[in-house]
């Protein structure tokens, strides 16, 4: 007998959570024996909460098709974090409560380390409460610190943007600098971990070519080792670019740009560590500087997404659903480097136990010995992941996105509330 599957999208989305999306759907169509209808979350887990649930089995095949080039969040995500069951159980059997009225038999969580550890809990009481669930996690994070994973699934289109517009303002900084702009710096996404900062240092292949520093949240902030660098490299080539990672913090562990309050999952809000770095770039050195914060605009880049990256988000959606079918839980398929050159890979299940809440960094090797620059061995490693073009079908000269319907389905609970 069939039975209903549900699908949620969770935190920060990326120009190719949705190619995920497209890979669980159409793989469930294919298995129509073991699965029935899809529902997906309305603002992810918060629809399963709520009971916003959204018929997806009613969408055409074109729509659901056309998510693979389509970015953002088609469902609606969110950054809600389940507590833990021992003092927020009312929630987890909500949960169980949805999924039994609604003969939903499959869980598929799209998401980074905080689903994963919602994916696992929600697991763990379905089996003690006796309800057959299989809950499968679907990775993604343009972070790109999940671990096991040879990366997540996001992060290789936010490195391709990152790297291009790296390269792409060093010229316009380089065509200036005798009478404008000494310093550019470009602030990039990266809490704990200095993975997106490095792949702008993708945009420079040899002594002197921008950029000329890469700041990392694994490395603490000297100021003064800083400024000289930036000094000389003003003084030696008549110009500097700097790529910093949102999360780069001092030895003491603060960061440089706190906001001074936390999000849903807990995590310090960032944000304007560009303007800070420059404003210490002119009262140390007293040069002329721009800043740029890539912001929202580097993970939803889908008209320059990596083809590796597509294929590998459509891939893990469409895994997740054979390791359901196959009977695996609390799994989340994870891509293996088979090789480097050229770049090889498959995916294999890893168990959520030894990914929740466990954040992967930056390997010392991966970083210069200065600390400022990436080295070859991270090269290699980011090189791959960048690889490839699958720009989306334009209209009007504009990138066509998919229309879906978004047809609720019914009720059957009393109103819950968050």
């Amino acid at each position: 007998m069939a039975h209903n599957a549900f699908y949620a999208q969770s935190g920060g989305v990326t120009a190719v959570i949705n190619a995920s999306a497209c890979g669980v759907i159409e793989a469930c169509r294919r298995h129509p024996d073991q699965i029935g209808k899809v529902y997906a979350g309305h603002n992810g887990i918060i629809g399963a909460l709520t009971e916003e649930l959204i018929d997806v089995s009613r969408e055409s095949d074109e729509a659901v098709a056309a998510l693979r080039h389509t970015p953002g969040g088609a469902f609606g995500s969110c950054r809600y974090k389940l507590k833990d069951i021992e003092t927020h159980r009312a929630q987890y059997e909500r949960l169980i409560e949805v999924f039994r009225a609604h003969d939903i038999r499959y869980f598929f969580y799209n998401g980074g380390g905080d689903s994963a550890d919602t994916c696992l809990k929600v697991s763990q009481l379905s089996e003690k409460l006796g309800y057959p669930l299989t809950a499968i996690h679907v990775p993604k994070t343009v972070d790109n610190d999940l671990p096991i994973t040879d990366n997540s699934p996001g992060f290789g289109s936010v490195a391709k943007y990152i790297a291009t517009s790296t390269l792409e303002a060093s010229l316009d900084i380089a065509s200036m600098c005798a009478t404008s702009t000494k310093v550019f710096v470009l602030e990039v996404m990266g809490r704990h971990a200095g993975w997106i900062a490095a792949a702008g240092a993708l945009a420079g292949q040899g002594e002197g070519e921008p950029p000329h520093l890469v700041i990392f949240p694994e490395i603490a902030f000297d100021r003064e080792a800083v400024m000289a660098r930036v000094d000389y490299a003003v003084k030696t080539y008549g110009y500097c670019v700097i790529v910093v990672s949102e999360g780069a913090r001092y030895e003491d562990g603060t960061f440089l740009a706190d906001a001074g309050n936390t999000d849903a999952f807990g995590h310090r809000q960032l944000g304007g560590v560009a303007p800070t770095l420059a404003g210490m770039v002119k009262q140390d050195l007293g040069y002329k500087y721009h800043w740029a914060v890539a912001d929202y605009l580097q993970r939803a880049a889908r008209h320059l997404a990596s083809a590796t990256d597509v294929e590998q988000a459509y891939a893990v959606g469409e895994a997740a659903v054979e390791l359901a079918i196959e009977g695996k839980n609390a799994m989340m398929p994870a891509i293996k480097r088979a090789a480097g050159t050229p770049y090889q890979w498959h995916i294999e299940p890893a168990p959520l136990a030894e990914i929740a809440n466990r954040e992967k960094f930056m390997p010392r090797d991966y970083i210069s010995e200065d600390g400022l620059g990436i080295t070859q061995a991270c090269r290699d490693y980011l090189l791959p992941l960048i690889q490839g073009e699958d720009f989306p079908p334009f209209d009007n000269g504009l990138p066509r996105v998919a229309k879906l319907a978004k047809h609720r389905v019914e009720r059957k609970l009393p109103d819950f509330e968050l």
